[in-house]
């Protein structure tokens, strides 16, 4: 029995998203008969490039930057839930509800915050809506790194920042299993759209391997509905680079307009 690493770290969190998570690896496993690694102690780069690597999932920002042409894609998930559908989803610009300021304009010299510096759906979709309304280079006052979605939730909520960007897929999951999470806070914009997270593999696979991998994962899904509805997720989408080449074009954007760093 072959050993890998397969690990999906992207949504953890509430509990019953973490729980159908790794029902759903189990069940991959099985089908394919490979055993699963320990990576506790690996970091995420280091599991995105590991030659034990089977499958795993990372952000749309760092697949065309830091492991572009060192990894293969295996699909994209095709979530069904608020704001994420036909393998797309977008971010959510929060504030707290009682703050009175109404448009993204109007935050202009606010707090900022953003899980990091490398992230499509909290730094660059932000980066690119804001993009348009710099002055100097500059929209925010100060911009915080939180190093997590629920940490700049919580950020927003405890008065430390005044406006986050956040994956509209962790966002649905908060408010159905932790609802407290997202209390007290309302959707002041939505960015542009952008491919749900991708599923990756390494860069040896062949083609033949990732069809195998997508096609397990759909299986598993089918097998697993209660698992499906609990995630949003009934099935993985085909998906290839030219999918994510967006996310390097709302780069593009924001620095043809000025705005290339969020700040």
């Amino acid at each position: 029995m072959t050993q890998h690493h397969l690990e999906l770290l992207m949504y953890t969190a509430p509990e019953p998203i973490r729980a159908a998570n790794e029902r759903w690896i189990t069940r991959i496993l099985e089908h394919l008969g490979h055993s699963r690694l320990n990576a506790a102690s690996l970091s995420l780069p280091a599991l995105w490039l590991s030659p034990d690597l089977l499958l795993t999932q990372t952000c749309g920002y760092p697949l065309m930057t830091l492991l572009r042409g060192q990894v293969r894609i295996v699909g994209r998930p095709r979530y069904e839930l608020p704001d994420a559908s036909a393998g797309n989803h977008c971010s959510l610009i929060l504030s707290r509800a009682d703050d009175t300021r109404e448009t993204l304009t109007d935050f202009r010299g606010s707090r900022g915050v953003i899980n990091s510096d490398d992230s499509n759906s909290g730094m660059n979709l932000l980066r690119q809506r804001l993009a348009p309304l710099h002055r100097d280079g500059q929209f925010f006052g100060a911009v915080g790194i939180s190093g997590a979605h629920r940490e700049s939730l919580r950020w927003l909520r405890d008065g430390q920042a005044d406006l986050a960007a956040i994956d509209s897929v962790t966002y649905a999951y908060l408010a159905q299993h932790a609802p407290e999470e997202v209390s007290g806070l309302r959707v002041v914009a939505r960015s542009a759209l952008s491919p749900t997270l991708p599923f990756i593999t390494v860069a040896t696979a062949t083609d033949e391997q990732i069809e195998q991998l997508r096609r397990v994962m759909n299986q598993a899904l089918r097998e697993l509905p209660d698992v499906a509805q609990t995630l949003g997720l009934p099935e993985v989408l085909p998906a290839s680079e030219s999918d994510y080449r967006v996310v390097l074009d709302y780069l593009r954007e924001a620095e043809e307009l000025g705005y290339g760093r969020l700040r």
